[in-house]
């Protein structure tokens, strides 16, 4: 897989002895979606807040809030992947998106003073491209194969590499050549970026049909908890290349 969050033994619950659970209420796409939805308006309402903050002046605050939410964030990311699936997650991944949602509002309104507009279009990719992949996905127009989710997977975690590289050399003052930059070389590491995110949905979407009816009703947090960790990093990921594109005019 290649979104971490969606690992198969997370879904598949059994008892002691080995066996599937009997599941009284089963995870399902529909439940699944309505706590996608309720996650990403928790995660807008606080990123509305420090949105709110940098446009009243309060920048400072809201560079606070910030960091606050990068690093809560990602705290709630690691108790959620890595702590107990019960029925808390309802409350672990609600404090994931509002931590996130602080992160998101900061960040998105710093680059709306740079390049007016720039979120609104971010916001609207975003969007476009969820539905896009999602018909893709449900009329079979992309299909799941395992070489396509082996090449997702290698593809992800190069990107995740290459972050992770920039991150360290960054405590040395250097930075990779290019890919960073708004060069015709970074425009297009940012676009095979974007794709990379965008496939990921197809991933998310595949997994969670799988899973349907196998897992327990409280799992549908879970899956709408690893819905919103793809959103968000698709929409950072455009909200970033249009930064670059609108940094040549």
């Amino acid at each position: 897989m290649s979104n971490p969050t969606l690992r198969e033994e997370v879904f598949d619950i059994k008892d002691n002895n080995g066996d599937s659970l009997g599941l009284e209420k089963a995870m399902s796409e529909t439940g699944t979606l309505i706590k996608t939805l309720f996650l990403g308006s928790l995660m807008t309402l606080s990123a509305l807040y420090t949105w709110y903050l940098v446009g009243a002046g309060f920048a400072d605050k809201a560079l606070i809030l910030t960091s606050v939410g990068a690093i809560g964030g990602f705290i709630a990311v690691l108790v959620v992947c890595f702590g107990p699936k019960n029925k808390f997650l309802a409350i672990t991944t609600s404090i994931y998106a509002l931590f996130e949602g602080l992160f998101l509002g900061a960040i998105s309104a710093m680059f709306n003073a740079a390049y007016p507009g720039i979120v609104t279009q971010a916001m609207l990719g975003s969007i476009l491209t969820i539905f896009g992949m999602f018909i893709a996905y449900s009329t079979r127009i992309i299909r799941m194969t395992d070489t396509l989710r082996k090449v997702i997977f290698i593809s992800t975690f190069a990107v995740a590499g290459i972050y992770i590289l920039q991150w360290i050399l960054m405590f040395f003052h250097v930075s990779i050549p290019q890919i960073f930059s708004n060069s015709p070389i970074g425009i297009g590491f940012s676009v095979v970026v974007c794709l990379i995110a965008a496939f990921n949905l197809i991933m998310d979407f595949d997994f969670i049909e799988q899973f349907s009816g196998r897992a327990p009703g409280y799992m549908e947090w879970y899956g709408a908890f690893s819905l919103m960790v793809t959103i968000v990093w698709l929409y950072i990921e455009i909200l970033k290349l249009l930064a670059k594109l609108n940094s040549r005019r």
